[in-house]
C-alpha cells in the first residue's frame, strides 16, 4: 500500500492501462496530457450524454469563480487545494495570485505524473507548494510536517475539494465522514468549497445515472452522482454561503445566462461553506 504522504513522485508507478482521474479530467477539458485509456472514458460518457464535456467545464468555471470570491476576502490568504490535476485551464494559484500575489497555495495530489507536472510548472513560484498525499486520508495529510510547514493553522484556510469526492470508492457515507475529519483540523473562519456530480432528482436523473454507470464501469472505476441532500451533508456544521448548494453554473455566475442549460449542466453542483468563528 502506498504511503499516504508521498515525498517524491515515482513515475514508475504510472499505469497507462487504467484511466486516472487527472487524465480523464484533462481529456474532458480538451487537454493534451492524457492517454487513450483516459479518452476512452470520455467516449463512454459522451455515448450516453453527448454534452458530457460540460461536467468538467462547469466544474472548472465554478473553481475559478470560487477562487476569485475567496481571494477578495482580506482574511483569506492561504489555500489548500485537494486534487491538483494536470495543467489544463486556469489553476487556483493563477486566479488567486492575480488578486493577492502574496497568497499561499498548497496543492495535494498522489498521482506521480501530476506531481511531476506541477513541480516543474511552478518551480519558480515561492508561494506555491505541493504535498504528495492521498486526499481521502485526512489525518496523515493534516498532521504532516510538510503541510504544517506551508500553512498557518492559527489563521483561516480556504479548503478546496472541487471535483474530487465523487471519485471516492467505498461506503456511501465515506465522503461525509472524510469531510467531518477535515473540518476538525481547519481553523475557525476557514472556508470550504466543494463540487460534486449530482443526481438532480428530476427529468435529468436518468442521464445522471447513465453517466454514473459509464464512469464506474470504465477503467476509471469511479464517479458517483449523489443527491442534493447527500452533498449538503458534506458541509455539515458549516454556514453555507448563499445560494448554498446549487448547480455549478448558478453559483455566483459572471453574467446573465445566454442560452438554456443542457442536460449535463444540471448534473454538477457546488457550494461554499464557512466554519464559524469562535
Amino acid at each position: 500500500m502506498r504511503d499516504p504522504i508521498v515525498a517524491v513522485p515515482d513515475l514508475a508507478d504510472d499505469d497507462t492501462t487504467r484511466a486516472s482521474i487527472a487524465g480523464v479530467y484533462d481529456a474532458f477539458l480538451g487537454g493534451k496530457d492524457n492517454y487513450a485509456v483516459d479518452r476512452e472514458v470520455l467516449r463512454r460518457v459522451r455515448k450516453v450524454a453527448p454534452e458530457a464535456r460540460d461536467l468538467a467545464r462547469e466544474n472548472q468555471a465554478f473553481l475559478v469563480r470560487v477562487c476569485r470570491f475567496l481571494a477578495r476576502r482580506p482574511e483569506v490568504t492561504q489555500f489548500l487545494d485537494c486534487g491538483f490535476g494536470l495543467p489544463t485551464g486556469e489553476h487556483p494559484h493563477q486566479v488567486v495570485q492575480r488578486i493577492n500575489p502574496e497568497a499561499t497555495v498548497v496543492y495535494v495530489d498522489d498521482d506521480p505524473v501530476v506531481l511531476a507536472h506541477g513541480r516543474a510548472l511552478l518551480a519558480d513560484n515561492d508561494n506555491v507548494r505541493f504535498v504528495g498525499a492521498d486526499i481521502f486520508q485526512p489525518k496523515p495529510l493534516m498532521e504532516s510536517d510538510r503541510l504544517r510547514a506551508c500553512l498557518d493553522f492559527t489563521r483561516p484556510i480556504a479548503f478546496l475539494q472541487v471535483g474530487t469526492l465523487h471519485h471516492y470508492e467505498g461506503d456511501r457515507d465515506g465522503p461525509a465522514r472524510i469531510m467531518r475529519e477535515y473540518l476538525d483540523y481547519l481553523p475557525s473562519g476557514s472556508f470550504v468549497a466543494i463540487s460534486h456530480f449530482i443526481d438532480p432528482e428530476n427529468a435529468h436523473s436518468a442521464v445522471a445515472r447513465r453517466m454514473e454507470q459509464a464512469f464506474r464501469s470504465s477503467t476509471l472505476g469511479s464517479g458517483t452522482f449523489r443527491t442534493k441532500a447527500e452533498i449538503e451533508q458534506l458541509f455539515a456544521g458549516l454556514d453555507l454561503v448563499p445560494p448554498g448548494v446549487t448547480r455549478c453554473v448558478d453559483w455566483w455566475p459572471d453574467g446573465p445566462r445566454s442560452r438554456p442549460l443542457n442536460q449535463v449542466q444540471h448534473c454538477i453542483a457546488g457550494g461554499v461553506g464557512r466554519k464559524r468563528l469562535v
